[in-house]
């Protein structure tokens, strides 16, 4: 039994939705418009100011479906009231980060600098505090795609487990492993 799936999703005030009958789910907002494409067997309605995903069936396709477009409306919802926002973080000697416009430009160790270019949906801020790790912080209404963006610019330099390098979510944990150890003689 889907336990998500069964929850409403409570809308804050300035958000609205409404339902196509080719089942897209359209999402208004202060800070923008999302639409999501829902499968016709799940059934989307709107009730004195909540959303309320229904399934024909019980089997197990129509379960997991049912959970699974409750979470993206939600996070739809959240996206155009409140926003979503990821901070990535630059481990290690020299690395930097800077940014014209939409267009990011990373120094992660390599002979080269990286220029990734951001979707015009992603908003960006670049930082380096003083004695601090250079810090990313990117902005959307999208949660799918300020993660995908997020995904893509960890995995220029993937952090490795000795020293720590690389970037990383702030605050995330990485695991670390021992390096050698002389030898007894």
């Amino acid at each position: 039994m889907s336990r998500i799936g069964k929850k409403p999703i409570n809308l804050p005030s300035g958000v609205t939705v409404d339902v196509a009958t080719k089942g897209v789910v359209t999402v208004k907002g202060p800070k923008g418009t999302l639409s999501q494409d829902i499968h016709p067997d799940i059934e989307v309605k709107v009730e004195d100011n909540e959303v309320v995903l229904s399934r024909p069936t019980d089997s197990k396709r129509h379960k997991s479906m049912h959970g699974l477009y409750r979470a993206l409306v939600n996070n739809m919802v959240t996206g155009v009231s409140e926003g979503f926002k990821k901070e990535l973080e630059l481990v290690g000697v020299g690395y930097k980060a800077a940014n014209q416009g939409q267009v990011l430009e990373l120094s992660l160790g390599y002979s080269h600098n990286i220029f990734f270019a951001l979707p015009n949906e992603v908003a960006v801020k670049t930082e380096t505090p003083k004695g601090k790790n250079p810090i990313i912080t990117l902005e959307a209404i999208d949660k799918e795609l300020i993660g995908q963006v997020a995904a893509k610019i960890k995995s220029l330099r993937k952090i490795e487990p000795y020293k720590g390098k690389g970037v990383r979510f702030v605050g995330e944990q990485i695991r670390r492993k021992a390096g050698k150890t002389a030898g007894k003689k």
